[in-house]
């Protein structure tokens, strides 16, 4: 076969030689046309125009899918959602997207961990983290020197200490910090490795890494947490001094309320205050007394949530301080205590229901199977301590409601008691038993994470006569006891 003359080959070489650089050309134009509008949006954010921006972005991935600025805009939609319009629900599909189509993307490690975030926070239930928990090995596994990788450990630890799983906890929350000690993540992966410790029973080893937190991180808002943990962790378990009246609180005020009946203490350290003639709960904060919530007659149980919004629990149901309408509670008409554990579930407990009823954030609810509980507290590890005052035992559950711990009235003490009014914990694993009756008769009883007695006093040796219908645990290692027949409160230290 004779060879094509050159004259036939050259122009279709020509043809492709002019074609590159156009090629080229093109795609240059598309970079410099998507950094503008990246760069455009970024502008229109700065200045809150967030419509602008949103807009900007979405023209954007329209117009030039394939730009390095496509993953970036991605993220920065996502973002938006969760941050702004508070819709995470809605981020959920730009974290997709991301994931898919541009997982080589630099950017696409920060969105596997917001992803994986979002997921976590819908679980439910310890089996709803397993999806959220695949981003975040996705993260380690994909971009092991990624900034995001301290984080996606601290997320990881988080899940399996839900999972009761303390162990690996541990060792994700060593690993955020150990690898990257300057990450804005360490102080609060060493607080969550402390309290692992504590769990698993290591108090020597929970102190030294509070103090080591404080140590090298003395500034944080974690620092400061560590600092009243190690308190009252020393106070209540090391040292367990005698104790003693301090008289009323604050400053000495004496009939200064109107029947106050339950009492709660705040994320913030804040004390919660029910009064039952003003039908109304109060915050007392830095000594000054201000009304909060909504009014509710006939409260039964007082509690502020774990975003810090003051629930009371009374014959018409749930009153939020965050939601306008009530949540209706079914049957129950006697209710003796409710808490809230780290799933956002509200345990409520019935004098007059064989089990504990469990309210749901999306308005579900389900039993579990318990005796009559006459109070109850939340626990760190996030079940709850309840009161069974027909069976003379508290029993420490597990988030799953099954027994973790079962401790006799009056075990360690010297003299039985036979009855627990009211029940409170603190974020570092002390609870506080109101009792009366039997032998022992009115008093405060202190116990450890594991059932132990720590510290306790009959009213008797106190010197405390009244009516005491409510206690709470602060942050300086005392109990507030609520007099309701005297119209103050008494600090117990």
């Amino acid at each position: 076969m004779p060879f094509a003359s050159p004259w036939f080959r050259t122009p279709a070489a020509l043809l492709c030689a002019l074609s590159v650089p156009g090629v080229a050309q093109v795609a240059a134009q598309d970079g410099e046309l998507a950094e503008r509008l990246y760069r455009s949006g970024e502008r229109a954010y700065a200045a809150k125009s967030y419509k602008e921006a949103l807009d900007t972005w979405s023209q954007l991935l329209q117009t030039t899918p394939k730009s390095g600025f496509a993953p970036q805009a991605l993220l920065r939609l996502a973002h938006h959602q969760v941050e702004v319009e508070r819709k995470p629900e809605a981020a959920l599909p730009y974290l997709d997207r991301l994931k898919v189509d541009y997982i080589k993307s630099p950017e696409a490690a920060e969105g596997l961990l917001l992803r994986g975030v979002l997921l976590a926070r819908q679980a439910r239930r310890a089996a709803d983290l397993k999806d959220a928990m695949a981003e975040f090995n996705r993260v380690l596994d994909l971009f092991p020197d990624a900034p995001a990788v301290p984080e996606a450990r601290f997320q990881l630890g988080r899940a399996w200490r839900d999972q009761g799983q303390w162990g690996r906890a541990l060792q994700q929350f060593v690993e955020a910090f150990r690898i990257r000690p300057d990450a804005a993540v360490a102080p609060r992966a060493m607080l969550q490795a402390a309290e692992v410790l504590d769990l698993m029973g290591d108090l020597p080893g929970c102190l030294r890494m509070l103090q080591r937190l404080r140590t090298q991180a003395p500034q944080s808002p974690e620092a400061r947490e560590a600092g009243w943990r190690i308190a009252v962790r020393v106070k209540h378990r090391l040292q367990k001094p005698p104790l003693r009246n301090g008289g009323p609180w604050p400053g000495g005020r004496a009939k200064w309320l109107k029947t106050p009946t339950l009492l709660a203490l705040a994320p913030d350290g804040d004390l919660l205050i029910y009064q039952n003639d003003l039908d109304h709960a109060f915050r007392l904060h830095e000594g000054e007394l201000t009304a909060a919530g909504p009014a509710a007659t006939g409260a039964r149980a007082l509690l502020a949530s774990s975003t810090g919004a003051l629930w009371l629990l009374s014959k018409t149901g749930l009153v939020r301080e965050d939601a306008p309408v009530p949540l209706p509670l079914g049957t129950l008409g006697a209710i003796t205590g409710a808490a809230q554990d780290r799933w956002g579930t509200l345990w409520v407990a019935d004098a007059k229901t064989p089990a504990l009823t469990l309210f749901g954030l999306d308005g579900t609810s389900r039993t579990v199977a318990s005796p009559t509980a006459n109070a109850l507290a939340a626990l760190p590890s996030g079940g709850v301590v309840i009161a069974a005052d027909a069976d003379r035992k508290l029993l420490f559950l597990d988030a799953d409601g099954q027994p973790r711990t079962v401790v006799s009235y009056g075990k360690d003490l010297p003299a039985p008691f036979r009855y627990v009014v009211a029940l409170a914990s603190d974020g570092a694993g002390q609870v506080a038993a109101l009792v009366d009756g039997g032998d022992f008769g009115e008093g405060v009883v202190v116990l450890g994470p594991d059932g132990a007695v720590l510290r306790q006093a009959t009213f008797k040796a106190l010197g405390i006569s009244g009516r005491i219908t409510s206690l709470a645990l602060d942050r300086e290692g005392g109990l507030i006891l609520c007099d309701r027949r005297n119209d103050l409160l008494i600090r117990v230290d």
